[in-house]
């Protein structure tokens, strides 16, 4: 197929960062004690699951690792949670607080992975996985006897989402306007500290 006849695919990372910001930010709020649980499992099951989880199968398909890994994990993640909640409601296989918190902690692991390939993509991908880890480890005590980190960990989480928002936005302006309305800034580690490193660009469309 000649380069005229490729027809350019829209950028999967805007709904799959859409998916994570929106689907947190509602998670919070309920552990703020502003909404029900309600709204995070429908979230958590259609936009911050299914949304992220076809999202991240796209990102394979151009190749991206880290966007196929952070969509389809976090996709998936929403899902389980949702699960839970849905078998904690109808006393199905009931998970304690404690048992959430296991998950947390693991969950906690794998994000950490994430952000260290987060570092050489961009400062606002740093940022807001460094914010992503901060918040999950204050949830992780929230578990286990320190109740009050969670309130801390929400807001901290919360603007790890607006951060995710702030990304989404700038890839949708760089394709509208087509310059950089929203810098994202450089990476916080570059690929000249470790040679065979290479950045991710979130900026390109995808083709069949």
């Amino acid at each position: 197929m000649s380069e005229a006849n490729i027809v350019p695919l829209g950028n999967p990372s805007v709904v799959g960062l859409a998916g994570f910001g929106l689907t947190m930010i509602i998670h919070q709020l309920h552990n703020l004690e502003l909404c029900s649980i309600g709204p995070v499992i429908a979230c958590g099951m259609v936009f911050g699951g299914l949304a992220q989880l076809l999202a991240g199968f796209l990102e394979q398909k151009r190749g991206d690792n880290f966007g196929y890994a952070v969509f389809t994990a976090y996709g998936a993640f929403w899902i389980v949670y949702s699960l839970i909640q849905l078998f904690n409601k109808f006393d199905v296989y009931p998970s304690s607080t404690t048992d959430i918190g296991y998950l947390m902690i693991v969950w906690t692991l794998y994000t950490i992975i994430l952000w260290g390939a987060s570092l050489f993509i961009h400062g606002a991908m740093s940022f807001t996985f460094t914010l992503l880890v901060l918040g999950f480890i204050l949830l992780d005590l929230a578990h286990f006897g320190y109740p009050a980190m969670g309130k801390v960990g929400a807001f901290v989480l919360i603007f790890s989402a607006l951060n995710a928002w702030y990304i989404m936005a700038h890839i949708i302006f760089l394709d509208i306007f087509g310059r950089d309305v929203l810098p994202v800034g450089e990476p916080w580690l570059t690929p000249r500290l470790l040679p065979n490193a290479k950045p991710v660009s979130w900026f390109k469309k995808i083709n069949p």
